[in-house]
């Protein structure tokens, strides 16, 4: 826990003063906070769209099993083989038994958040199995050896400077190509490998019951191509992405986009319910789906924190946090950052180790303000402090810290004597958390209290 937090502190202070990274990060989520406004123009009342949304994930996640019961049965019937997977292990072992059946030497993969949570790239190397990122931003991430550093735009720290760069070092093209000369580039490396590749896996944005299907959210295409081009098409997707019902897209796709984009709608917008069918002459000719749990039980478990699994993962809450506009998506080392992973990850990976994310929050609400479908992030992080404290994840020293603290609040005499110099004492120089990234505090020499009585004294 402590190495975790420690280095979780030490990034985010350097990053918290790289001017360079914080004009960038301005840069991007400034065109960002320009084009979501024209997008929430499609809605006649936002508000209601959002409320509606919400409701349909609390029902989805209410009957979980059902719906996701349903959809297996639906999707099975048209030939797709349902995996449960109860831990990111587990998703991996069932990933490599088919590559190996298969005989997989190159993989493509379109953008999957899911795959970089249970490390996919990481195993399919250790097994001599090349995977390749096909989506513009996360195949940047890959040359450079980084992970996503946003959930939707995965290279926003980089400039097209640094992409040229890039480009240059490890590809060897001119370093003053445009980005578009450079989208060009990629995508002729890329063609190549989709017609190399035996197998396709993409993850899924929603989960649809009623129909047995995935629906898949994208501006580049390249998700269609890695589940058509190669014969055998993996899907992994946490089990909480499902909706009831194919009517819901009507709203859900809108919401996505605007509140991901600033889109009305995004580009492509593919619904798979299977393998190739007997009467079909293009597509994959096996189909599998891995349903990933990996700790979001442990979420759904909690009556309070269960309301996280709503989250459709379109990253407005990290475009608004003034922490995460600061210290950036890596600082935070988890696959989800800003305050939706701050919310989950303690749940996915363990409150003990991953506790200090809680923390790292102003608490401003600006998150919930900004969630597409409503979820109350700052609460649910003060629920998350609220349950390490309740497990004992505290010190002795901040256990101790709140008792007196609590008990001198609770004593009138005792803070009214305290006033000024006492006070300012006591959380300068006692309990120093306060003002390590904090100036002073100054506490009144009066009381409130005491002013009221002599206000009323001398009446």
């Amino acid at each position: 826990m402590t190495e975790t937090a420690s280095s979780f502190i030490a990034k985010s202070t350097i990053k918290a003063t790289d001017l360079d990274h914080r004009r960038k990060i301005n840069f991007n989520i400034g065109k960002y906070n320009a084009v979501v406004p024209i997008g929430k123009q499609q809605f006649a009342d936002v508000a209601t769209a959002r409320e509606r949304a919400k409701n349909a994930k609390w029902r989805a996640i209410e009957n979980l099993d059902t719906y996701l019961e349903e959809f297996e049965n639906k999707i099975s019937a048209r030939g797709a083989k349902v995996i449960w997977a109860d831990t990111s292990e587990e998703a991996l072992q069932e990933i490599e038994n088919i590559c190996k059946a298969k005989n997989c030497k190159t993989l493509v993969k379109s953008k999957s958040m899911v795959t970089e949570e249970i490390h996919l790239n990481h195993h399919l190397e250790s097994l001599g199995i090349e995977s390749v990122e096909t989506d513009l931003g996360e195949y940047i991430q890959q040359l450079d050896g980084e992970p996503p550093y946003h959930i939707v735009t995965p290279a926003m720290h980089k400039s097209k400077e640094d992409v040229a760069k890039l480009f240059a070092e490890k590809l060897g093209t001119n370093p003053s190509l445009s980005p578009e000369q450079l989208t060009l580039v990629a995508r002729q490396k890329l063609r190549e490998k989709y017609v190399q590749a035996e197998v396709g896996v993409t993850g899924a944005n929603f989960i649809i019951a009623d129909i047995g299907g995935i629906a898949v959210t994208e501006n580049e295409g390249n998700a269609r191509l890695s589940c058509a081009f190669p014969k055998t098409h993996i899907v992994i997707v946490g089990i909480e992405k499902v909706i009831p019902s194919i009517n819901d897209l009507a709203l859900f796709w809108p919401l996505l986009a605007t509140y991901g984009t600033g889109q009305r709608v995004t580009v492509y917008n593919t619904i798979v319910t299977g393998p190739k069918q007997a009467n079909e002459v293009d597509g994959p000719e096996e189909m599998y789906v891995i349903l990933l749990d990996n700790g979001r039980t442990n979420l759904l478990a909690n009556a309070k924190t269960r309301e996280a699994l709503y989250c459709i993962r379109c990253g407005a809450c990290l475009n608004a946090c003034p922490v995460y506009k600061n210290i950036g998506g890596h600082a935070y080392e988890t696959t989800y950052s800003g305050p939706i992973g701050s919310v989950i990850t303690p749940h996915l990976k363990g409150i003990d180790e991953y506790k200090h994310l809680s923390y790292a929050s102003s608490l401003c609400g600006n998150c919930t303000e900004v969630c597409a479908v409503k979820i109350n992030l700052h609460e649910l992080l003060l629920e998350n402090r609220h349950e390490a404290v309740e497990e004992g994840d505290s010190s002795f020293a901040e256990r101790i810290a709140w008792k007196v603290w609590k008990q001198a609040s609770l004593n009138r005499g005792m803070m009214n004597m305290g006033n000024g110099n006492l006070k300012n004492w006591v959380v300068n120089k006692v309990f120093k958390g306060w003002t390590t990234h904090r100036s002073d505090l100054n506490f009144s020499k009066k009381t409130f209290n005491e002013m009221w009585k002599e206000q009323e004294e001398t009446k």
